[in-house]
């Protein structure tokens, strides 16, 4: 059997504040709630063809492993593809929800190299939004 990886299907992220988490992935990114478990503290956002789950720190599922490490990040970062991409009206948007943004530059994705810059959700995790391939 040789398998075909196809994209990004999901991301799960364990995160402390849910209401500051779905403002920052919902009204900033503009993913939305796709279904949520309330029961297991699972909230799946849909994120173009792909999902972003948060499991939160108190629910059914973020008690089972215990706190996230405090020696540093457990994971480096995940891309989001988005459109449009202009930079500096990103870079404004980004900074009028008070978050500050990293430079743009042309980074190597699934489509080939286009612009990306990177941002940080109210848990610490890197986010890098991504234009296309060739922009």
């Amino acid at each position: 059997m040789q398998l075909k990886p196809l994209g990004l299907d999901h991301v799960v992220l364990r995160i402390v504040d849910l209401d500051r988490s779905l403002a920052f992935y919902c009204d900033v990114l503009g993913c939305h709630m796709d279904r949520r478990r309330d029961d297991l503290g699972l909230y799946h956002l849909r994120a173009g063809s792909s999902q972003v789950d948060l499991v939160t720190l108190d629910g059914q599922l973020g008690q089972k492993h215990g706190a996230p490490r405090s020696e540093g990040p457990n994971m480096d970062h995940f891309c989001l593809r988005i459109e449009p991409f202009n930079g500096p009206e990103l870079i404004a948007y980004l900074r009028g929800h008070g978050l500050e943004p990293s430079e743009i530059a042309q980074r190597f994705g699934a489509e080939g190299e286009g612009p990306s810059l990177y941002v940080s959700d109210p848990d610490g995790n890197v986010v890098e939004l991504k234009g296309a391939a060739g922009s």
